[in-house]
């Protein structure tokens, strides 16, 4: 941390700073990518751009997209822009969608993301000497030793306890009275339930702030997670191809969308079916240029997470609105445009429904079908049949008034929806593959 208060002097610099900043940066990372990278080499020559055509920032948009499939075409270092010795380091993703995408760090890679993460710690409230209690998992996943880094590099104490174990999690809560937690907020909820099962209430635990990301939640979450715990819940943003946790984070004063660090991260914001680039304030893909990566430079990569960008509040740089969706998990059903997070904000509206569910997707004849397998809270799982009935009737209700399709609702028992120790699976769809 280069200041007293704890923030770069970047983060309060003036916008004509950072675009300056951006622009010298994006100018070496595409001529890094284009020396380095024959897979980049080849497209951009194919779409008849050179790195030299950068004169502005918004040049940028001439320049071809990534995708994840570009990873997968090179797999597994065909995209390093460094000989394979300088790598220090390898992440994957769970390749659950096809071949993994294999990221690499550089020395000063993993620097650069450990203090990234460390500002990202310290805008969510935390400080060098809190306890930092991290339910990411480790291994090829990106979020343990991201978060794991960067905390030990702000000055916490770090907890390395990974994922899954939950009724020792919240044994190691209690005994060793973390200030922080770092981990999914779907498992966050499912740590507070196992603290319930055990006769206890987690508002009186140590945690003050948790941090946490890795999927997309609402607002009706964060408030739940608040109220359950005592505690602030910031958002973390981040995927592996950009490089792990850390790319954006809330302000724990505003906790008004992720601050998006644009000192090593150029946002657009594209229309996902023409590949335009939009206005800040609208609705659409977000796209992310490295301005400083080395391994693995990535030039418009298309994150399909749906979001918009807004103006600086807490920091000088941009923030994201929460994402709403991704591009390519959207479901369209009978016509209608579904993202499970809507469905979610209906369910967190349902007071006595838990926030684990599963939608499960499948046809009748020639027509779509939409059941929600949801929990009661544990505190209502004596709850008499009417009574579920009617918080069904409520949710479905909700979900037709509000999203405009009819769903089946099932109330499942308590921990009938199957807790993830990562990212949440939250659909199952059983149509037919046209």
């Amino acid at each position: 941390m280069s200041t007293a208060i704890g923030l770069d002097a970047i983060e309060n610099a003036s916008r004509d700073e950072i675009a300056a900043l951006q622009l010298q940066r994006m100018r070496w990372s595409l001529q890094h990518a284009y020396d380095n990278v024959a897979h980049y080499r080849a497209k951009f020559d194919a779409a008849g751009v050179h790195p030299d055509d950068l004169r502005e920032l918004k040049d940028l948009a001439r320049f071809p997209f990534t995708t994840k499939q570009d990873l997968r075409e090179t797999y597994p270092f065909g995209m390093f822009a460094v000989p394979r010795e300088k790598v220090v380091r390898v992440h994957a993703s769970s390749g659950t969608t096809g071949k993994p995408t294999v990221v690499g760090y550089t020395q000063k890679d993993i620097d650069t993301w450990s203090g990234l993460v460390a500002r990202s710690i310290y805008a969510s409230g935390g400080r060098p000497g809190h306890k930092l209690h991290v339910s990411y998992g480790y291994g090829l996943f990106t979020g343990g030793l991201g978060a794991h880094y960067g905390g030990e590099k702000l000055g916490c104490t770090v907890i390395p306890f990974g994922g899954g174990q939950t009724e020792r999690q919240v044994q190691l809560i209690l005994d060793f009275e973390p200030d922080i937690i770092m981990v999914t907020p779907s498992y966050m909820l499912a740590i507070g339930d196992e603290f319930v099962r055990q006769g206890l209430d987690p508002a009186k635990c140590s945690l003050s702030i948790g941090i946490h990301g890795a999927e997309p939640w609402t607002h009706q979450m964060r408030a739940e997670i608040e109220r359950r715990f005592d505690m602030q819940a910031v958002d973390i943003y981040g995927l592996s191809e950009v490089m792990g946790p850390g790319v954006a984070n809330e302000c724990a004063e505003s906790k008004d969308g992720p601050v998006v660090w644009e000192d090593h991260f150029y946002p657009e914001i594209i229309d996902p079916n023409t590949g335009a680039v939009l206005p800040d304030g609208e609705l659409g893909e977000l796209v992310f240029t490295s301005l400083t990566k080395e391994a693995l430079p990535v030039v418009r990569y298309r994150t399909r997470d749906l979001t918009r960008l807004l103006p600086p509040t807490s920091r000088s740089m941009r923030r994201m609105s929460k994402i709403t969706g991704r591009s390519d998990d959207m479901l369209i059903i009978r016509g209608v445009n579904v993202f499970p997070s809507q469905i979610e904000e209906q369910i967190l509206k349902t007071p006595k429904l838990s926030p684990h569910y599963l939608i499960e997707v499948a046809r009748d004849g020639h027509m779509d079908t939409v059941a929600v397998n949801v929990e009661m809270k544990p505190e209502f799982a004596t709850a008499t049949a009417a009574e579920k009935e009617y918080a069904a009737h409520e949710l479905a209700h909700h979900i037709k008034s509000y999203i405009g399709i009819s769903t089946h609702i099932r109330i499942v028992e308590v921990g009938g929806v199957e807790r993830s120790v990562g990212k949440a699976k939250r659909v199952i769809d059983r149509r037919p593959k046209d």
